[in-house]
């Protein structure tokens, strides 16, 4: 076993998920690899399982009933990291959005003890988005900006799911009352981790459209992410995160 775990949820991507776990595993410190899969209809799990035994050491399935949603997965794959004494825990998308080639700088920033969140940021250097449509590049900046004035978070990515966490962040956070299950679940890692003193750094990184499936983005997300921030800034001001 590494001392790296690369926890990826999966809703249909039957056509991503082997080809990033043969790029996961061609880097350098090594990692191993969690996919939690909703019930992919695309057979999702099935290419998963297929890839395991080629690499039974390094692959973890752990397949669910259902759309439970981004929030559910990473909490179920966090308690899994620690229950198996991984140090570095990462996050990142199915979908190559995410550049493989960038996870070990982010996992490099984590263990060289320069932070204990690395985040893959879209937004620390201008904006380093490609093959988005205007509109949304707009909505994601508008909430990241949006976020970052509530909560007062240090951070332009407020809603990045690129990053690599050190195990003793998420050894003190509460994993049982984070409540948030779509793009706000980011906003609310980065929250409790900023009020628990833990350092937060950004590393710029290039983010591009999906390459295979469709975006899981929703307006029901959308709205989780605007009222969150409110509670989220309320309920550190009362003292109850």
């Amino acid at each position: 076993m590494n001392d790296t775990l690369v926890i990826i949820p999966t809703y249909n991507e039957a056509h991503n998920i082997g080809r990033l776990m043969d790029k996961l595993f061609e880097l350098k410190p090594n990692v191993d690899v969690l996919v939690i899969d909703d019930g992919s209809p695309d057979g999702t799990a099935d290419v998963v399982k297929q890839k395991k035994a080629e690499y039974p050491e390094r692959i973890n399935l752990i397949e669910r009933f259902g759309k439970q949603g981004l929030g559910t997965a990473y909490v179920e794959g966090f308690k899994f990291a620690l229950g198996k004494d991984y140090l570095f825990i990462c996050e990142m998308d199915a979908d190559f959005s995410h550049d493989p080639k960038d996870l070990p700088s982010l996992i490099r920033e984590v263990k060289d003890g320069k932070a204990d969140v690395a985040i893959g940021s879209r937004y620390c250097k201008g904006i380093s988005i490609v093959n988005w449509p205007l509109r949304r590049l707009f909505l994601s900046y508008g909430a990241n900006l949006y976020a970052r004035i509530i909560t007062g978070l240090p951070i332009k990515d407020t809603t990045a799911g690129f990053k690599c966490i050190h195990r003793k962040v998420i050894e003190v956070l509460d994993l049982d009352r984070i409540s948030s299950n779509g793009y706000a679940f980011q906003i609310e890692i980065h929250f409790r981790a900023w009020k628990a003193g833990f350092v937060l750094k950004e590393v710029s990184i290039i983010f591009r459209e999906r390459e295979e499936g469709v975006s899981k983005m929703s307006k029901s997300i959308v709205r989780e992410a605007v009222w969150k921030v409110w509670s989220l800034k309320f309920r550190s001001l009362i003292g109850s995160l």
